[in-house]
């Protein structure tokens, strides 16, 4: 088993450029981490509205909209998170 402490100890010690660095890869897992998010929101949203429009064929109209605007509102969470990594990882210059 891999244990994950002795590279916690090394990073105790850090240089401008490797405190960049883990700037750098925590912009890079969170904007990972809101697509992956936002992607698993939208599919769960859209099998729920198919499910729904399935059960309730005279409300599908209704249910199509509102799973359309709830959609639009976790891409857009989901790209304000991106942008949000992206001016984090600006901040470390090299």
């Amino acid at each position: 088993m891999v244990s994950i402490f002795p590279l916690l100890q090394a990073a105790t010690t850090f240089s401008k450029e490797y405190t960049g660095a883990w700037g750098m890869l925590g912009a890079g897992v969170g904007a990972g981490l809101a697509v992956i998010g936002a992607g698993i929101g939208i599919g769960r949203l859209a099998g729920q509205a198919m499910d729904g429009m399935a059960r309730q064929p005279e409300m599908a109209g209704r249910i199509q909209t509102g799973a359309i605007i709830f959609a639009a509102l976790i891409e857009g969470v989901a790209l304000f998170a991106v942008v949000i990594s992206f001016l984090i990882q600006g901040k470390f210059k090299f």
